[in-house]
């Protein structure tokens, strides 16, 4: 299928949609049904995908490659391509797009047209992202995906969106920039060392750096990533952004923009700079566990539901990044789903609070409770994707968690040991967030109403993909178990040992 305009397709549909909605943008109710129709269009061409012969036309664990020449000249190329990762990914990226359309059905009733353009430009450059494999046009898409957040916080926000907006983008933008440089760097150091000018990554990942030089690139690449990921210390603007965004802006957040760190690392700056990226292991992993255990202690000293959900994101991405640095069969793979698993329970959890919010008009704590008995539906979710944050056998979270510790366990006892102790910490503030939002006597004297037909097709689908992963991750690890084998494989031995 090289050549084809399949992935093209996929990643401007939702682009080609916002103008649509912004060109209706006089009729508020047209353009949530234009924009509802694109993203679940999107979908189904994602999920179509399934069920073709993808590797009729590509080559080893790539499913799906479109590459045309784009500046001839810069030797940059136009250049999209899916393996098992990326297709897992993107299908992610598509389900949470129908739900964040959903979510704001009702919830955005100012500048309606604008806001859905935001929405549906920011899937295009996710979806970018997981499908580029020119360096400067995943860079493209890496900026692009800053745009549409900034407005969509920044306009649509709650009363401190403009700080948390700014702060945000500077955070971004002081890692992208130097991402540029070094990314200019490699471009410039393998052209004068092969005669070939490429931002290919098949072509830059044999590139024959110094170990200087390796190292100073792939710490400016690294840093992009960490702060989008993000890891501790670069993590401060991801609560503010989280709290004073809309909650469709909070479900992307969680559900798709930190993904797209995790999935830098492993696509880009492992595989391109493996002696250098080895060398950081150490790092990573104090890093990784100390996310884990900071984070999910500020979670349970928080008062307003969202930081608390947003501190608890941030602790699960620390056992992710743990999981990559280990960097093994088992631990790469289990990162790999748990960033699906992450997306799906954190933004079922930032969905329900933004309903919950819609109806008390607070997300404080010490001004919620008794809601079991006034919503025992919504309460019943509430309990579910809580307790598959915690990790509960049988749900998504325990699978990711499980593959992860016990392949950290065979490299590095210590570690593992550690990573466990650091999980049960999240039992606390998970317990604590049930108790006080859904039990005990009522402490507010707004009417509520349970959640109704609109709000259960958000939900019921979130809670089916978490009982599949649960009971059945065998066919989302087979997979991305070739494409995790092809890059492991593709850093040699550097990653032998570990602490």
């Amino acid at each position: 299928m090289s050549g084809s305009f399949l992935l093209t397709t996929i990643v401007f549909l939702p682009l080609a949609g916002a103008f649509a909605a912004l060109a209706l943008r006089r009729n508020a109710e047209l353009c949530r049904i234009v924009s509802l129709i694109t993203a679940a269009a999107d979908l189904l061409l994602v999920v179509s995908l399934y069920f073709f012969d993808l590797k009729s036309g590509a080559t080893g664990n790539w499913l799906l490659i479109e590459d045309h020449s784009w500046i001839p000249g810069l030797g940059v190329r136009y250049l999209l391509a899916m393996d098992g990762i990326s297709l897992l990914l993107i299908t992610l990226t598509a389900f949470i797009g129908v739900l964040t359309v959903l979510v704001s059905w009702k919830q955005i009733d100012e500048k309606v047209g604008t806001f859905h353009f935001f929405l549906l430009a920011m899937q295009t450059g996710v979806l970018g992202v997981f499908l580029a494999m020119d360096l400067l046009l995943f860079y493209f898409f890496w900026e692009f995906q800053l745009i549409p957040m900034f407005f969509l916080i920044g306009i649509w926000g709650h009363e401190e969106r403009v700080r948390a907006t700014v702060k945000f983008v500077m955070y971004s933008i002081a890692g992208s920039l130097l991402m540029l440089i070094a990314l200019i760097s490699l471009y410039l150091q393998h052209g004068a060392g092969t005669g070939v000018y490429t931002f290919s990554l098949f072509e830059l990942a044999g590139s024959k750096l110094s170990a200087a030089s390796e190292l100073l690139i792939y710490s400016a690449f690294l840093l992009a990533f960490a702060i989008k990921i993000p890891v501790f210390p670069l993590h401060s603007w991801l609560p503010d952004a989280h709290t004073e965004a809309p909650t469709a802006g909070s479900v992307i957040l969680a559900g798709l923009l930190l993904k797209t760190g995790v999935y830098a690392v492993l696509r880009f700056a492992f595989p391109l700079f493996p002696n250098a990226a080895a060398a950081s292991v150490p790092v990573l992993l104090v890093i990784g566990l100390i996310g884990l255990f900071y984070a999910s202690w500020i979670a349970y000293a928080q008062k307003d539901m969202k930081r608390l959900v947003a501190y608890s994101s941030i602790a699960h991405m620390g056992l992710i990044v743990i999981g990559l640095a280990v960097w093994n069969m088992m631990t790469v793979s289990g990162a790999v789903l748990q960033m699906v698993n992450h997306g799906i329970t954190t933004g079922a959890l930032f969905i329900l609070v933004g309903m919950l919010d819609e109806r008390i008009r607070t997300r404080q704590l010490a001004e919620t409770g008794g809601i079991w008995k006034k919503m025992p539906i919504f309460s019943a979710f509430f309990l579910f994707f809580s307790m598959s944050t915690i990790g509960l056998p049988g749900l998504n979270n325990f699978v990711g968690e499980i593959l992860i510790l016990v392949g950290t366990f065979r490299s590095s006892p210590v570690v593992a040991i550690i990573g466990f102790g650091g999980i049960v910490l999240v039992l606390p503030y998970a317990l604590r967030l049930v108790q006080e939002t859904l039990y005990g006597p009522s402490r507010g004297e707004c009417p509520v109403w349970d959640i109704n037909g609109r709000e259960a097709a958000i939900l019921a689908p979130l809670a089916a993909v978490s009982v599949f992963i649960g009971f059945y991750p065998g066919p989302l690890l087979d997979l991305v178990q070739g494409p995790v084998h092809a890059i492991l494989s593709g850093t040699g031995n550097v990653f032998a040992s570990l602490p």
